[in-house]
């Protein structure tokens, strides 16, 4: 991942709901959410929650398939773990064997 990739990430998920709908969709797994399901969920207006999902689907941390009159929403889980690596990239000096497993790093 570039640093560029990982700024627009990380500003796509500096917003409370942003970072609140992304969190939603983690925890739904492979099955997702339609985006009214999201804002039902989070207590957002429909419309609002369709432009933070559109900040998210830019950023690359969800996809989107439509189902009729809907879109279902999953998280990118492979971007995240893009993000991830990125982040701990120069772990322990490029030598992230040495590091402990990241539940560990508290």
């Amino acid at each position: 991942m570039e640093q560029t990739d990982a700024i627009t990430a990380f500003a796509a998920l500096a917003q409370p709901t942003r970072l609140d709908a992304f969190r939603l969709l983690v925890k739904a797994g492979p099955d997702g959410m339609a985006a009214g399901e999201i804002a039902d969920a989070l207590g957002a207006r429909q419309n609002t929650m369709s432009a933070n999902l559109s900040v998210l689907h830019a950023a690359g941390l969800v996809e989107s398939r439509r189902e009729g009159r809907s879109i279902r929403y999953f998280a990118a889980m492979g971007r995240v773990g893009a993000l991830v690596d990125f982040l701990v990239e120069d772990c322990c000096g490029g030598r992230p064997d040495l590091c402990p497993p990241m539940g560990d790093c508290a």
